[in-house]
């Protein structure tokens, strides 16, 4: 912890962990929380709260989470925003309740691969980091409605990004992304609006298809990739497969 003595932060601890009750722990100086400082570690004694639901970590100077977290597996919301995270222990994946995980703001490069596995998660935001990888597995997030990923390094979606059907708020505004993935017209729940709340693209040096169609929503996203597809089927492979039909059975083949 900053600015307070080993000892304050070991009578702190012995009484926060002793209430094996508690189901909503604040430990961030960014709410009417008991702290007035910024922790640099979370005691692994963390673990023995074993009925929280709601844990908020957020606008300390965390660099490492306990794999003690993992044994809180009633917990649904986890907020890490605001640290200087860049990875996250594998026990992580053991948290199957977690709905709400908030981890802006931080030092990843990559989405942590074991994020994947909460299978329940319907809220997602890790923005403002330096994410460059999105791994393949995040299709298992099959829940998922809201995914922020503004303010990052990515420059591709993986294909099975589109196998994100429950999506309906998508944030991947300044970002480097050229081209979206030929199936994204599959993510029919998006919602466009002017309103904040919005799914958007803005910022990005997108090519494939342009901002300016992006802009006018999900359909003509569709009709967009459609039309490059049909245009120019290289830069895309199994053309016959695209949105599953094909889109290509009256057109001569174009040669590469």
């Amino acid at each position: 912890f900053t600015g307070v003595s080993d000892y304050t932060v070991h009578l702190a601890s012995a009484w926060v962990l002793s209430e094996e009750h508690l189901e909503v722990l604040e430990m961030t100086p960014e709410r009417e929380s008991c702290l007035t400082y910024r922790m640099e570690f979370v005691p692994r004694e963390i673990g023995q709260l074993r009925n929280l639901c709601v844990l908020n970590l957020d606008t300390n100077e965390l660099k490492v989470i306990p794999a003690e977290i993992g044994l809180l597996e009633k917990l649904e919301r986890l907020t890490l925003s605001n640290n200087f995270l860049s990875f996250l222990p594998k026990e992580i994946s053991r948290l199957q309740k977690l709905t709400s995980l908030h981890m802006a703001n931080n030092h990843f490069r990559e989405l942590p691969l074991q994020i994947c596995q909460l299978k329940n998660l319907l809220f997602l935001d890790a923005s403002d980091n330096k994410i460059k990888v999105i791994p393949h597995h995040i299709q298992n997030l099959a829940k998922l409605e809201t995914l922020l990923l503004f303010f990052n390094r990515l420059e591709m979606l993986p294909d099975t990004f589109c196998n994100l059907r429950n999506l309906r708020t998508l944030w991947l505004g300044k970002n480097k992304i050229r081209r979206l993935p030929r199936r994204f017209g599959d993510l029919v729940k998006l919602e466009w609006r002017d309103e904040q709340c919005s799914s958007n693209f803005e910022e990005n040096p997108l090519e494939h298809p342009p901002i300016a169609v992006c802009r006018s929503g999900i359909k003509g996203v569709f009709k967009g990739l459609t039309l490059h597809t049909l245009l120019f089927p290289h830069h895309y492979k199994n053309i016959h497969t695209v949105f599953g039909f094909s889109v290509a059975l009256n057109r001569p083949r174009v040669s590469e």
